[in-house]
């Protein structure tokens, strides 16, 4: 698949629309021109003293592509424009009606916030959080301040700019060690976790040096580690072809996914080592989902979730990482406003499909989310929530599906 945008053909894709059958509701008046915003892994250039794992975040062809034909198979032109320095220029010429944007970034603190900040200037529609969310989101150690001025369970922490800085007391080792601005479990390996200062000390260095950024100190939980999905808002259901998947609170609640990491690659870390992994493979975690857990835990992360993806503006969809303490009390690690896509493969799209909702369908969720926050996608007319309600209530979830374990 080529990576430039062709006007012609989606202007001939344009005029043959009229011969189509028309489509279930909800459509707009005549199908959007998509442009899927993304950093293409092994085409977008990185700086030269970025980290080795620098990147682990980018997108292969093949997600894109998966992306891509999602999107058309609801009657849309879909087209991919790469997250370099001719975006501004391609949004120029293509005139989207709206932008998928699954972009990282690829400089800078605040990374992931550039693209949307660019439509946001251009006055283009786009998918997901906005700017601040996005920006906040990156900062591992900024949302964790957010969620505990919200009351919202977090362990201890502090950042280390230098190094040097005093090592707060109201710490206690063990404690885990990670860059402050990165995703994709980069900068986190079995070394990650310290047990004494001079391990601290030295960690924090190595993280400062290598990533050119801060790095967060946190106490370690030693408990079982969870992630957690948000989909939704408070009037998802009326622009949803699937309005009966959201709860009263506007929300979808997913099944959990637990990951168990102690015979991983990165023993007890659910590092980018361990993330590169596939199933089968040597050194993959365990995935299971839904996780074995009380109902009543179930239901309480994902209360914990939506609380904390409200709590820095995220929209329509997200991920939360937990793990428990000792006592099983269960404890906030990050979010991810731009959560992987990539089908049978990223935490988002098992736990979908370990539910029966298929990539398609989640794709497709995303999108309506997105253009109906701009006025693309009209309301169900004469379909009142209490509508929803009665058909949430009546509707039958499917059987759950495993999603595979480690060996």
């Amino acid at each position: 698949m080529s990576n430039s945008y062709n006007l012609t053909v989606m202007q001939e894709q344009e005029a043959a629309e009229s011969d189509k059958p028309p489509s279930n509701f909800p459509r707009p008046a005549r199908p959007w021109r998509v442009a899927l915003i993304a950093n293409v892994k092994g085409e977008t250039a990185l700086p030269a003293d970025a980290p080795a794992d620098a990147g682990a975040e980018f997108d292969r062809i093949e997600t894109i592509q998966a992306i891509l034909d999602s999107i058309e198979s609801d009657g849309h032109h879909a087209i991919l424009i790469p997250a370099d320095l001719n975006l501004p220029f391609a949004l120029r010429d293509v005139r989207p009606d709206i932008c998928f944007n699954i972009a990282e970034g690829q400089i800078g603190d605040s990374r992931e916030a550039q693209v949307p900040a660019l439509l946001e200037m251009f006055n283009i529609p786009y998918t997901a959080s906005r700017v601040l969310a996005n920006a906040i989101g990156l900062d591992k150690t900024m949302t964790k301040r957010i969620w505990r001025q919200q009351g919202l369970p977090t362990a201890a922490f502090q950042e280390f700019a230098t190094g040097y800085e005093p090592l707060s007391r109201t710490l206690a080792f063990p404690m885990f060690v990670k860059p402050a601005r990165e995703g994709t479990g980069m900068g986190m390996d079995e070394n990650a976790i310290v047990c004494n200062e001079t391990e601290l000390r030295r960690r924090v260095a190595w993280v400062i040096e290598e990533y050119r950024q801060p790095a967060l100190v946190e106490e370690y939980l030693p408990g079982r580690e969870f992630t957690v999905a948000v989909l939704g808002r408070s009037d998802a259901a009326l622009y949803s072809p699937r309005p009966e998947i959201y709860q009263r609170d506007g929300f979808h609640h997913f099944p959990v996914l637990e990951v168990e990491s102690t015979h991983s690659v990165t023993p007890g870390v659910y590092g980018h080592a361990a993330k590169t992994k596939t199933f089968g493979e040597d050194g993959m975690p365990g995935i299971y989902c839904p996780a074995n857990i009380a109902p009543a835990l179930a239901e309480h992360l994902n209360t914990l979730a939506i609380r904390g993806h409200q709590a820095i503006g995220s929209l329509d969809v997200s991920r939360i990482d937990f793990r428990l303490n000792e006592e099983g009390k269960p404890y906030m690690l990050e979010i991810n406003t731009l959560p992987g896509l990539t089908p049978d493969f990223s935490d988002l799209c098992m736990i979908a499909k370990a539910e029966g909702l298929t990539y398609r369908q989640l794709i497709i969720e995303i999108l309506y989310l997105g253009a109906s926050r701009y006025g693309l996608l009209p309301a169900r007319s004469g379909f009142p929530l209490r509508a929803v309600r009665r058909a949430q209530q009546q509707v039958r979830k499917p059987a759950p599906v495993a999603v595979g374990a480690a060996a």
